[in-house]
């Protein structure tokens, strides 16, 4: 059934073929200037920066530009557009965990983005600064394990913030404060080695480093197994928190109509 609703999400957005190559389109333009930017730094720091020098940042440049449409960083609100309407009656009435289905089906979305989402930026930054990636197949093994992790964490981040509509009549407040945080302290701006003390440490609280950080360094050689299970421990505790406060919300739902 899970596999269903997989190929179901893929089938999906496959529909949009157009705003796929459009999205690519904008990651390649912030991508030229991100990594402008960022090697201007690295050049102006002495032509290295906390283990970056010129080619690794341009390349967790591109690397972070390709993964944005997989992992989905940005913002959705489906399900709690159908808290608010009051849609998610069906959903509770399916035989299906709601949290599992959805889960199914985005990683259905994620795995239709890895082509035209993927592909051109990492063509676009082997073409205008070059990549440096490793030459032996088992970082792209384990870098592919870390960003399905990645995808899925995503999704549960984003869950419970539209979990918050049970409680909430406006979700722009909760959804722009995860924007903002997740931005962050996932290392979409800068990489998270390059943060302050303080910040590296704030960040290694939350999950969000795994979600963009971490399967950069995998994919870069930079982490390991140790890095791909720190992100599963997170996905572990975040389901299992969405799975709770779900059921709390569903028990206080009151749905009137017809």
């Amino acid at each position: 059934m899970y596999a269903t609703l997989f190929v179901l999400g893929l089938r999906r957005w496959s529909a949009y073929r157009t705003a796929a190559l459009g999205a690519a389109f904008t990651n390649c333009v912030f991508g030229l200037i991100r990594s402008a930017v960022m090697i201007a730094v690295v050049d102006t720091a002495g032509g290295a920066l906390a283990g970056y020098d010129v080619a690794t940042t341009a390349t967790y440049v591109w690397l972070g530009q390709a993964l944005v449409g997989p992992v989905q960083l940005f913002t959705w609100t489906e399900l709690a557009q159908r808290i608010r309407s009051g849609d998610i009656a069906v959903d509770l009435a399916r035989p299906v965990d709601p949290m599992l289905a959805y889960l199914a089906a985005d990683l259905g979305r994620a795995a239709y983005s890895l082509l035209p989402r993927c592909v051109p930026p990492l063509l676009m930054g082997a073409l205008i600064t070059g990549l440096t990636l490793p030459h032996t197949a088992g970082p792209y093994v384990l870098g592919a394990l870390s960003v399905a992790v990645a995808s899925a964490l995503s999704f549960a981040c984003r869950w419970l913030v539209n979990l918050s509509a049970f409680w909430l009549l406006d979700l722009r407040g909760p959804m722009t404060l995860y924007l903002v945080l997740s931005g962050v302290l996932c290392g979409l701006v800068v990489p998270v080695r390059w943060f302050p003390h303080w910040l590296a440490v704030v960040a290694a609280c939350t999950p969000f480093p795994s979600l963009l950080q971490a399967p950069i360094d995998v994919l870069t050689g930079k982490g390991g197994f140790a890095t791909v299970l720190t992100q599963a421990l997170w996905l572990v505790a975040l389901l299992g928190l969405g799975w709770g406060v779900f059921a709390l919300g569903a028990r206080k739902l009151v749905v009137q109509g017809g």
